[in-house]
């Protein structure tokens, strides 16, 4: 049997687990030439929460990140997380500006885009997948894999194994079974993985996370059944809502069959890198002690790693840090009222917004747009019908949507474009507009006053003159 790949995830996952994906490019920059050593199958490097966070709260242009990576890793394939007609939004875009991005992506350094769907709904995976096809990238087709009560029957293996198959002959290189909340039993992933690999001719990759406890387990079970790749942390970056350790893992396969072939030296290398970046997260706050903690109550409340530290940070802006316990109870409650979506962004964040609400404000009295918008069919069809009278409850007289939501989007490039005229200095700044409008302005606003030196000490913003 081949040898187990490894995708590692510290330069993306695994801090969006543990610290709200607050890494910045220079955090990262002093050990990319180390990590192209050591001879992964890929690093994940881009996409999911990282686009939002550099914009946001980091004041970096996320495509100058990718770029400077892709400049020193040069022997290994970088990867990116993408949601599917979302991009790396929290809304369906129409389908020129999702070509464009996934040119973009390809053309400034990625070599595997992981597509995936919040609800699985294959519809919205098609523009994606046909884009990264064009542009030559690898296509990982992801199964968003969540759990639901038996009585449900919306979640079984053997669905599952049957969507992998249909995504095989979407064009996907590879399927990756994407375990956001570590939901998979060890047990239950070997059945899985024996299925999938039965159903499909093309490499499996399992992304799971160490939030109940069970990742290493599960990650093992499954080379047992076959899998190709997985998905493991360095170790400082690594456990509670993360994903299980690289080196661990590594160890625990020398010699066997399943060795990895990677040396435990040069990732120690590598850890010793990412060891005091740990002890400045945990004393600046940042790392939160609450999300390194084994919480087998997530097989029940089914929070992901990216959800959990959202969850806290909302709570603790808004001095209800002692709620948590409460929200976390709601939150299966919701997605159950919901139609079971699997908890992956955006239905995670969506979900765990709306139980925050209703613990603060009453159930279903204040309801967001987005929460909502899940109710209406705007994200695709949910696993399991919502029921009507809920439906009614929280979007009235208004019609669900049954198409693909994206058919109704007119092409929005051309005007996208001409809104990002007065602060374009590359093809992509039209996309990051495209994705976070008002957060891409206020970034575009301070990176041309650092081009031209512009700050309070040496300009007068209402003159619009220089001072000194």
């Amino acid at each position: 049997m081949a040898k187990v790949k490894i995708c590692e995830t510290v330069l993306r996952d695994a801090h969006q687990s543990l610290i709200a994906t607050r890494m910045t490019t220079e955090d990262m920059l002093p050990i990319l030439e180390q990590m192209d050593k050591v001879g992964y199958y890929s690093l994940e490097a881009w996409g999911g929460a990282t686009f939002d966070s550099c914009l946001r709260f980091l004041n970096e242009d996320p495509w100058d990140r990718l770029r400077k990576i892709r400049a020193t890793v040069k022997n290994t394939k970088l990867q990116m997380l993408f949601r599917g007609q979302n991009i790396l939004g929290y809304r369906h875009y129409a389908d020129d500006v999702v070509e464009y991005f996934v040119q973009k992506s390809v053309a400034n350094g990625i070599d595997i885009i992981r597509i995936f769907d919040a609800l699985n709904d294959k519809r919205n995976l098609e523009t994606a997948i046909k884009a990264t096809i064009k542009e030559g990238g690898h296509v990982q087709a992801a199964i968003s894999y969540t759990i639901s009560p038996a009585s449900v029957k919306a979640h079984t293996n053997e669905g599952f194994a049957n969507y992998a198959k249909q995504l095989e002959e979407m064009g996907a290189n590879s399927i990756c079974i994407k375990d956001m909340a570590g939901l998979l039993t060890p047990y239950n992933a070997y059945e899985l993985v024996t299925m999938i690999k039965k159903k499909v001719k093309i490499p499996v990759e399992l992304h799971t996370h160490s939030t109940t406890g069970l990742g290493s387990m599960t990650l093992l079970k499954a080379i047992e059944a076959g899998v190709d790749i997985v998905d493991t942390a360095i170790s400082p970056m690594a456990l509670g809502t993360s994903q299980p350790p690289t080196e661990a893992l590594v160890a625990t396969l020398q010699g066997s069959q399943f060795d990895t072939g990677l040396d435990l030296k040069e990732l120690d290398k590598v850890a010793k890198h990412f060891m005091p970046l740990r002890e400045k997260y945990m004393e600046s706050g940042l790392l939160d002690p609450k999300v390194l903690k084994v919480d087998v109550n997530g097989l029940m409340y089914q929070v992901p790693g990216g959800m959990l530290s959202n969850l806290v940070s909302q709570l603790k802006q808004a001095g209800k840090s002692d709620k948590l316990d409460e929200v976390l109870a709601e939150v299966p409650r919701v997605r159950a009222d919901a139609g079971y979506p699997p908890l992956v962004t955006p239905s995670s964040q969506i979900v765990g917004t709306q139980a925050v609400f209703n613990v603060l404000m009453g159930r279903y009295e204040n309801c967001t747009k987005e929460f909502k918008g899940i109710v209406r069919g705007e994200y695709g069809k949910t696993p399991v019908p919502i029921d009507p009278e809920f439906t009614k409850k929280i979007i009235g007289d208004e019609k669900p949507i049954t198409y693909r939501p994206a058919d109704k989007l007119k092409p929005e490039l051309d005007e996208l474009r001409e809104k990002v005229k007065p602060w374009a200095i590359q093809e992509e700044d039209v996309l990051s507009y495209a994705l976070f409008d008002q957060v891409a302005v206020k970034f575009f606003e301070q990176r041309k006053n650092k081009m031209y030196n512009l700050d309070g000490a040496n300009a007068d913003f209402e003159k619009k003159i220089h001072t000194v």
